[in-house]
């Protein structure tokens, strides 16, 4: 029997793994039974336009990534944008749009589902966050599918958030290719 590869994957980035985005994705992640790569535990350089850093564990992470259809990226908003570890795996899909040996992979991040988990003590995303998101996707060709954000003011509180992340994830099934 041959086992089927998931069609879904999740790119988790934030300074606490157990924090409160790590709380949301981990239960989207029970729910959807999906990977949950935490990219602060990869070793992934800054872009570097001379390409010189391509030893790092970008390249392989990439190529696992682009055998899923779907792909969830979740951060907490900080100052505005992504972590700083999810900016650094978005800056080096450049490498996967230049490189020559690597593009015809990038453009197969076309036509996947992308969609976005996140946190903030605010009642809705940053529209600076959201738009720099949406930007980037379109940029990649990829279809911005869903978006769960979640108030954490008082942090991740299962009895109040775990609908939502239930609800996320029902539309992550919904949106998945047969």
């Amino acid at each position: 029997m041959q086992l089927t590869m998931p069609k879904t994957i999740a790119l988790f980035s934030s300074s606490r793994r157990n924090g409160n985005t790590g709380r949301l994705m981990d239960r989207i992640a029970l729910e959807l039974d999906v990977e949950v790569v935490d990219l602060s535990s990869l070793r992934i350089s800054p872009y570097d336009y001379d390409h010189s850093n391509r030893d790092d564990d970008f390249e392989p992470l990439m190529e696992h990534v682009l055998a899923h259809e779907q792909i969830i990226f979740a951060s907490p908003i900080y100052w505005y944008s992504v972590s700083p570890a999810m900016k650094t795996f978005l800056d080096r899909i450049s490498d996967f749009l230049e490189l020559p040996d690597l593009l015809p992979k990038g453009r197969r991040l076309r036509g996947k589902n992308a969609f976005i988990v996140c946190t903030s003590i605010c009642e809705h995303p940053s529209p600076i966050f959201m738009g720099a998101l949406r930007e980037t996707l379109d940029y990649l060709g990829m279809c911005l599918s869903g978006v769960v954000h979640v108030n954490c003011v008082d942090g991740y509180l299962p009895a109040v958030h775990d609908a939502e992340a239930l609800a996320f994830a029902t539309l992550v099934r919904g949106a998945a290719p047969a």
